[in-house]
């Protein structure tokens, strides 16, 4: 299905790297698979990515992020508490729980000048020590009307990008070969969302320990761009 006019204007909103929520600042431990020599040219990063989408997004967030937009459909506040919690619980190091924390924040700062008077803003606003990135994320697609499918195609997108703009900042890649890695990760992008969509809670998992010990060696690295 396309999503309405208004609702597919609200997910490129979302996804956007304009919005200002910081996603811009974080390499997610790509800074640091740099800085090891993993990835070194255009293939490896493409290859680390796209790893990266499969054995991290598709099944942490974005299975994550359909059940929390359906949870705040039915504005059900107990399990977006659980979800968040998971979220903190998956986080491997500070700096990852720092990004999910500050991005979270962000956007609730940022639905709460959207539509102060929804009820589920409190909500989240609520959540403790904070709300993180995946679970308000959801609550503005849940409150922009896009089918869940669509929401989590824009998540992932926005992801993808700034990825992308990460690896060409942080190596030698030129415009063009950022774009191809960004098609491959855009191909690759709708199986794994489709995936996700009929995951269930028990097969939900945040699994990545060459991700967690680099980003790990990265809160020490002696020269950086980035905050993850």
């Amino acid at each position: 299905m396309i999503p309405a006019p208004t609702a597919l204007l609200q997910l490129l909103w979302l996804a956007s790297p304009a919005l200002p929520v910081g996603g811009f600042s974080y390499s997610e431990g790509l800074e640091a698979a740099i800085e090891s020599g993993a990835v070194h040219d255009e293939a490896s990063a493409s290859a680390w990515l796209l790893d990266q989408l499969q054995l991290a997004l598709g099944r942490s967030e974005l299975p994550l992020l359909a059940q929390a937009i359906a949870a705040w459909a039915a504005h059900d506040a107990a399990r977006i508490a659980a979800l968040n919690d998971w979220v903190l619980a998956t986080r491997e190091t500070s700096e990852l729980r720092r990004q999910a924390e500050q991005m979270g924040r962000s956007m609730l700062d940022w639905v709460r000048q959207r539509a102060p008077a929804d009820p589920r803003v409190s909500t989240l606003a609520q959540l403790s020590p904070a709300p993180t990135w995946p679970i308000a994320f959801a609550l503005a697609s849940a409150q922009s009307g896009a089918e869940t499918r669509d929401a989590l195609l824009a998540f992932g997108f926005g992801w993808a990008e700034n990825m992308v703009q990460a690896a060409l900042k942080a190596m030698s890649l030129g415009q063009t070969a950022g774009q191809r890695i960004l098609g491959a990760l855009s191909d690759t992008l709708p199986a794994v969302v489709d995936a996700a969509l009929i995951m269930p809670d028990h097969e939900r998992q945040a699994f990545t320990p060459m991700l967690a010990i680099l980003s790990s060696q990265h809160e020490t690295q002696y020269s950086r761009l980035f905050r993850s």
